[in-house]
This record gives C-alpha cells, structure tokens and sequence, in this order.
C-alpha cells in the first residue's frame, strides 16, 4: 500500500532546507516592495479598478485550475457590483460565480481575525450553494464522510484508473483539523509570512477536509496568509493566475511532495518561483493603470480644463495596446457634449501645445490625434 505524507510518524512536522529558499525569498520580498510602492501612488477610482482587475483573473483561473470555466463577462458583473462599480450592459451573474467572489472578498477582508472551523464551513457553503458539485450532492459546510469510499485524487478512464493522492481517513478530519487551526492561529507565527502561506496550502490540500473544494479554499487561506504578512486587506496578485500558467507542475509537485517525507522544501521552491510569476503578471495586467498615473503626476503643472482632463482620462482608461482611443474634434466633441467645434479645436491645440497629443501623419479627411504617453 502506497504511504503518504500524513501516514509519517512525525506528521505535521515540516521541515525544510532555509538555506535552499533564501535568494528565490528575497527575489519575492524585493518584487512585492516594489509592487507596492507602485500601487500607493493610485488613488480612487483606478485604486478600485486595480482591484477588480485582480480579482477577475482569481476567480477566473481558480475557478479554471478546477476544470471550471467562468463567462468573464459574469465574473466582471458580479466583481462590479461588490466593489461600486458600473454594471451597465453587464450579464447577471450565477449563484456559483457570487460564492466565489464573495468568499475571496471576505478572506483578506479581515485578515488578524481568528480562523475557526466555522468560517471554514461557511466559506464551503458559500462555494457550493446548491449543495451540489456539478451533478453529484455533497456535503456542503461539513467535513466529507468517506461513505463512498476514500478520497481519492483519480486520473483516467474507468477500468484504468491512476490514484494520485489518497487523503486522511474521514473519521481523523477533526482532530486533524484541530491540530490545523492551532498551527495556523498559534504555533505558525515565527514563520517567514510568504513561507507560512506556502505550508498553509500545501498542509490543507493534503488534509482534503471537503468533498470538493478544497483547491479553492486552499488558495483562499494562501491569500488570506499573505495579507496577514502584507497587511493588506486587498490583493495585488493573482496566485491561482500563476498556477494556472503551470498547472502540471502543480499537480506533480503536489503528488510527488504528498508521496514524500516531511521535508517541503521542493514544494516550496515551487511556490516561491510561481509566486515571483504571480507578483511579475499583475505589474504587467495594470500597466495601464500605472502609466495612467505617472502621466497624470508629470503633466500636473498644466491648467487642464475639466473637458480635458476627462479626455485624457478617456484615452488613458483604453490604454495604450490595440484599444488605444484615436482623437478626433469629433470624438473630443461626443466626449464632451454641448461643446462647440471651435471650442473642442481651441482646447485639442491647448493639449498639443503642452506636448499632451500629437497629430497623427494619415492623410485622411479627418484629423487625428494621439496620446504621448
């Protein structure tokens, strides 16, 4: 019979090789310094616009590594709603799609509480609202029963099934959750805070205290881990973004780490390294919203008209890439309503003057401009 980590006589006793993790950890630390003093320059609406970003691509791909696929579409209606932000021409969401935003809303929300079995239930819930997962009921708010047999991570046709992983017998979940909550709560705080949230999803996952779910929750508890490091109640990442770029390695690392002894320190290369991916995607999905701020910090001298400045905001929100907004009078005009085209010419050569626009070289009928960004 196949032996898991969980069977070791020493289980949960992690250890791992610091020396190994060092220069991948100060590699994280100095991107997550530098993420950060980015995002303390964005303020209002883009500050809110940062994290809806964030937070469509976590439910988009946590969804997604579980062979769920989401309508982005719904996913933004919904994140749009929780946040104050227009929903106008947007789909309805599902009940499913809710439970998922809300639970990664409320993970971070309040990361120094206590975490309870209960908050853990009701995040399970929440996750499963109908009681099912897909066609088959579960045990939604409750640790599984294993009346069907084991838990079992399968791959494989019927007949040729391959077991993965098989989880701790049902009738431990309680103490073993118990001895969880404790590390988690007490016994886990000296820890490095990235290294913990690390041990944190790797721990959970392989207890597997629910029917389904459990991936989620596991990056969930990843996420809350890190804001308690960060101390920050918002995120400005996305993990499960970054597992989902490497998702076989995941399932081999978790495999081969769950087979092994007590020693995480390959799983936490992994993590470490898929966490610098993490921290290098969300500096590229706000791009915009950084460009948007440092322009507006070098052009603040100018005396920009209200018109203006939401123009510019306009042609800043499309961003820079193939959604890049082309002014014209006639656009500078529909953007501004009631203005008169001499008005709209008079303030276009204002902006051109401060080196703001600049005309574009086609020879067509209409007069472009463009943004110098």
């Amino acid at each position: 019979m196949q032996k898991y980590i969980w069977n070791h006589p020493n289980w949960p006793e992690f250890i791992f090789d610091a020396s190994q993790l060092a220069n991948l950890l100060g590699q994280v630390r100095l991107k997550q310094g530098q993420l950060i003093q980015k995002l303390s320059s964005i303020t209002g609406d883009d500050l809110i616009k940062s994290r809806a970003l964030i937070l469509e691509q976590e439910t988009l791909k946590t969804a997604l590594i579980e062979g769920e696929k989401y309508d982005p579409l719904s996913v933004r209606s919904s994140i749009h709603a929780r946040l104050n932000l227009p929903i106008a021409g947007l789909p309805s969401s599902s009940k499913q799609i809710d439970g998922l935003i809300d639970v990664i809303l409320d993970a971070v929300a309040h990361p120094n509480i206590q975490l309870k079995k209960q908050k853990l239930y009701t995040w399970h819930a929440t996750l499963f609202p109908t009681g099912y997962s897909r066609l088959f009921k579960i045990r939604a708010g409750k640790w599984r029963s294993d009346q069907n047999g084991p838990m079992q991570v399968v791959s494989g046709s019927i007949g040729h099934e391959k077991i993965h992983y098989q989880a701790p017998p049902a009738i431990t979940l309680d103490p073993e959750m118990t001895k969880f909550l404790t590390w988690w709560n007490r016994d886990s705080k000296d820890l490095d805070g990235v290294l913990r949230a690390g041990i944190a999803h790797f721990y959970f996952v392989t207890i597997h205290p629910f029917d389904d779910g459990n991936g989620r929750l596991a990056r969930v508890l990843t996420d809350l881990a890190l804001a308690q490091d960060d101390h920050a109640p918002h995120r400005y990442y996305s993990l499960s973004n970054a597992i989902t770029s490497h998702k076989k390695d995941y399932y081999d690392i978790l495999e081969a780490s769950q087979k092994g002894d007590l020693d995480l320190t390959p799983w936490l290369v992994w993590f470490l390294k898929t966490f610098l991916d993490a921290l290098e995607s969300s500096d590229l999905l706000l791009k915009d919203i950084f460009a948007k701020t440092t322009f507006w910090h070098k052009h603040r001298h100018f005396p920009l008209n209200s018109r203006q400045q939401k123009t510019i905001n306009k042609i800043l929100d499309a961003g820079s890439g193939s959604s890049a907004i082309n002014l014209t009078t006639r656009r500078y005009m529909s953007i501004n309503h009631t203005i008169s085209r001499s008005t709209a010419i008079r303030e276009i050569q204002e902006l051109i003057n401060y080196k703001i626009l600049i005309k574009n070289k086609s020879r067509g009928r209409s007069v472009s401009y463009h943004l110098v960004w």
